[in-house]
């Protein structure tokens, strides 16, 4: 089974991703902040993981550029989830490592597809 990492502050919002990627068949670490996101990520390797950028602590983009500096996490297919739009943010995201970047508000169902999508591309 795939392994999915949810790191996100906003505990509806971590709630709701978990809930419609296990209906998808993955299973599901949530997490609530960006230091357990890379704790859960370099003790239990997910497949993909999809991170909030502002979170307390380290932010999603802090998380990403850590996980992609490690070889043992590197290969962690990541999903930046958040409210910053701007054109720079998404820059951002992307320059870190991120594998593809989700703006809220989303549509859960278009992330799960996204999700997929991004691990079929990798698996081909």
């Amino acid at each position: 089974m795939t392994v999915v990492l949810v790191a996100d502050d906003d505990a509806d919002i971590r709630d709701l991703v978990a809930f419609k990627l296990e209906q998808a068949g993955f299973e599901v670490i949530p997490v609530e902040d960006g230091h357990a996101a890379l704790e859960q990520a370099q003790a239990r390797k997910p497949t993909l993981a999809v991170l909030d950028v502002s979170m307390p602590g380290l932010s999603g983009i802090d998380v990403c550029r850590t996980l992609r500096a490690d070889p043992a996490t590197a290969g962690i297919l990541i999903i930046m989830l958040t409210a910053r739009v701007q054109e720079q943010d998404v820059e951002g995201g992307f320059s870190a490592g991120a594998d593809d970047y989700v703006t809220k508000p989303f549509s859960p169902r278009e992330l799960v597809s996204r999700t997929q999508t991004l691990l079929s591309r990798t698996r081909a």
